[in-house]
């Protein structure tokens, strides 16, 4: 199996200021999971974007009307991974991009597709790296990805930290998280952090 998702057409500097992403792919438990094994990155949190802080916690979120997206902000070192990658792995491995309000089973707007961006350059590049990927033409249909500015972001329950690698033989784990993982271990062997 090929990779399909092209590496960024351009790289910019700015985007790496402050050296984080905030993501939102579905469940925050994969995306998370998937991101904790690249070299550079030095934290994931899950958590919650968007919506009011009374509303941020996981029961309030998972009945999808609060606003709330379920997301992971990165901290990354820009000397050793960039913005740019963050985004081909979220694109060719962390989620399907294609999904609008949805990754497979988990339906909602909780789950929607989303880069969260923190700065101008984050939000262009974003924007160019869509276009990029969608005229070549590599997926089955246009990328569903909303890309809008960080308003607020609420640190999940300390349950829902480092979930995957806490609770390797969860059923959900095991059956969408997991081949997330191995993905990126069979993708992106260059960004691995050495476990």
């Amino acid at each position: 199996m090929t990779l399909t998702i092209p590496a960024p057409g351009r790289e910019d500097p700015a985007a790496d200021i402050p050296g984080m992403a905030v993501l939102a792919g579905g469940c925050f438990w994969c995306v998370e999971a998937v991101y904790l094994d690249l070299a550079g990155v030095t934290r994931v949190v899950s958590g919650y974007t968007g919506g009011a802080a009374e509303t941020a916690n996981y029961r309030a979120v998972c009945g999808g009307a609060t606003g709330h997206a379920e997301a992971v902000e990165i901290h990354y070192d820009p000397r050793l991974l960039s913005f740019g990658r963050l985004l081909q792995v979220f694109f060719a491995v962390a989620h399907d991009p294609t999904q609008h309000n949805r990754q497979g089973n988990d339906v909602g707007t909780q789950y929607r597709s989303a880069i969260f961006t923190l700065n101008d350059a984050q939000a262009v590049m974003a924007r160019d790296y869509v276009a990029q990927i969608n005229q070549a033409g590599v997926l089955a249909a246009p990328i569903a990805t909303e890309i809008t500015p960080l308003t607020h972001f609420y640190p999940a329950e300390d349950t829902h930290q480092d979930y995957a690698r806490r609770h390797p033989d969860q059923p959900y784990i095991c059956a969408v998280a997991l081949p997330k993982v191995e993905k990126l271990h069979a993708h992106f062997p260059q960004l691995l952090r050495n476990i």
